[in-house]
């Protein structure tokens, strides 16, 4: 279901009722205070093999060092850059295993040297990318550069879900995109994460119009819902017939995209472009290849620009994800997930990338 921005997402089993965000760092901060030891061992969703999902079972609680957090995971999502990484195919290189999927969460600060036990926080890590265990556990390690207080107003699960696919719109389509008042935007994916919260994001920020286009009828309503002046189908191989859709969505003008596909959408959106128009490329999901021509690339000046959240500096990351929250908090910001609990990781990470396209955000017990 979609989860509107002020309810939490309902629990896929009832045992899993959502407690509301005060209690939890309030029972943060109770434990905190009693100065539970440490276990050694926690439950986890962790990866024996490439390519293949996580199991639940037992794994080492990681350890702290200096300048990091022990933080008691509350919610992580399950990303597709957690599904490449798990691949093995990724260019970070294949992780050495077994380890914990999962590059952020949200939970409550339980050792720091800097951070107060008992906050509620954000954090992101590099599980999959370098050594060690990511979020998909009970107990997470992360540099407390990257961790951020959350506002009692945005729940766990909606902060998770939004996270660093929210960075990645948000920064892709000001900090690389330069997004100005008054433009007109397409938004490539609208009904993944990235996608969706890109085009709240273009109207929140001045956009003149906004077009959303991807290939689901679920994911084009939901466009629509989020305040898509028009919604292209980027359905079918024949780039000419995308073209023509994407024209007549764009009603002849289109200065920025956000693409996290590439392929034929990227290759159908360039022709589309206005003189001077800039693509912001984040993601290859629909392909690794787009013909595109040099002549129209120049006549037009058009500028591919490339985006990654690890170009991004920690003080970058937490400014953007600040202005995040206070729309969040505000109410005008959102992302569909569904919460499932830890043991579920393999429904949650199947469904992944699939519509409907709803974030799965695990919930450790």
């Amino acid at each position: 279901m979609t989860v509107p921005p002020d309810q939490p997402a309902a629990p896929r089993t009832p045992a899993r009722a959502r407690t509301p965000p005060s209690a939890k760092a309030a029972a943060g901060r109770s434990a905190a205070g009693a100065a539970r030891p440490v276990p050694k061992k926690m439950r986890a969703a962790v990866l024996r093999q490439h390519g293949q999902p996580p199991a639940y079972q037992s794994h080492p609680v990681p350890h702290r060092g200096a300048g990091q957090a022990l933080i008691r995971v509350t919610a992580a999502p399950v990303n597709p850059l957690d599904l490449l990484c798990a691949s093995g195919t990724s260019y970070f290189g294949p992780p050495a295993l077994p380890y914990v999927p999962g590059t952020q969460g949200v939970g409550v600060v339980t050792e720091a040297d800097t951070l107060p036990a008992g906050q509620r926080v954000w954090f992101s890590c590099d599980a999959g990318m370098r050594p060690g265990d990511g979020a998909m556990a009970e107990l997470c390690v992360a540099g407390e550069s990257s961790v951020q207080p959350l506002p009692d107003a945005v729940s766990d699960d909606l902060a998770a879900a939004l996270g660093l696919s929210a960075i990645a719109a948000w920064m892709a389509l000001t900090w690389r995109g330069g997004l100005r008042p008054g433009e007109h935007v397409l938004v490539l994916g609208a009904s993944g994460t990235v996608g969706q919260v890109g085009v709240q994001v273009a109207r929140l920020l001045g956009a003149g119009r906004v077009v959303a286009a991807c290939r689901d009828s679920q994911g084009m309503a939901r466009a629509a819902e989020l305040g898509a002046a028009a919604v292209a189908d980027l359905k079918g191989a024949d780039v000419d017939a995308i073209v023509s859709r994407l024209k007549d969505a764009a009603g002849g003008r289109l200065d920025l995209v956000l693409d996290p596909l590439w392929g034929l959408p990227a290759q159908a959106a360039l022709a589309v472009l206005s003189p001077g128009g800039r693509l912001v490329n984040l993601g290859s999901s629909a392909g690794q290849q787009a013909r595109v021509s040099s002549a129209m690339i120049r006549s037009a000046q058009i500028s591919i620009l490339g985006y990654t959240n690890n170009a991004l500096s920690s003080a970058q990351k937490a400014a953007a994800f600040a202005e995040i929250l206070g729309y969040a908090a505000a109410g005008r910001l959102t992302a569909d997930r569904e919460r499932y609990p830890l043991a579920q990781i393999a429904d949650g990470w199947a469904r992944c990338g699939q519509p409907p396209h709803r974030r799965s955000v695990m919930i450790p017990p």
